[in-house]
């Protein structure tokens, strides 16, 4: 993959989809954190579902560490793995409040040292929270960069990597949504949808099984 052909392709890409938004929604950076959290395992449509909910009741970091965990249990079941989320997103709150004077931290080290925080979601935190260029590689990011030919890495560290060394800076929010948007409509898992593939002439995966 050539700088040049990479541009070529988020062209084609913004053209195709236009100006591409996150798919969870939330107003404030902890809405945007545990929203993240709740996403594990699940769908962003999914966590829309509950948020509402679950901030009416907890607006804030302080509430949600003083909740029952067997209530937000109740509220966030429909996303899967509820007792884990749950657990978490209320020891998170309680560790911003006592160590981050209750404000979202900014830092790799501080984002992923909160429970339920791993390296994609703290990308995306600083990405959409704090506006920090960042290229959160989550499943759809990786297959589609596989089957461009960014990377052939497995590894999300490795393949954050390679999108991060050919893709301008500036360009790395974007460009991590745009994958996602074309991840979902078009290049699938299982059934990419090739005959309607915008990038098709760029594809590795095109040229290597005709």
């Amino acid at each position: 993959m050539t700088q040049e052909i990479s541009l070529a392709i988020l062209e084609i890409l913004r053209e195709t989809y236009g100006q591409v938004e996150p798919g969870l929604h939330y107003k404030n950076q902890y809405q945007l954190l545990i929203s993240v959290v709740l996403s594990a395992q699940t769908t962003d449509k999914q966590v829309n579902t509950v948020t509402p909910v679950l901030f009416q009741e907890y607006p804030d970091f302080k509430s949600l560490a003083q909740a029952e965990i067997t209530d937000i249990e109740t509220i966030i079941r429909s996303t899967g793995f509820y007792r884990n989320k749950a657990k978490n997103i209320v020891m998170l709150s309680g560790i911003i409040i006592s160590k981050y004077n209750g404000k979202v931290p900014d830092t790799l080290e501080d984002l992923t040292f909160l429970p339920g925080v791993g390296r994609k979601s703290a990308q995306v935190v600083r990405a959409f929270g704090f506006g920090i260029p960042a290229i959160p590689v989550d499943t759809h990011v990786m297959r589609v960069s596989k089957r461009i030919g960014y990377t052939t890495s497995t590894n999300p560290v490795e393949v954050e990597r390679a999108l991060a060394g050919i893709i301008s800076e500036e360009d790395w929010i974007e460009s991590h949504v745009l994958f996602i948007t074309h991840g979902r409509s078009i290049c699938l898992s299982r059934k990419p949808s090739c005959d309607r593939c915008p990038i098709y002439c760029y594809c590795d995966f095109v040229n290597n099984n005709p």
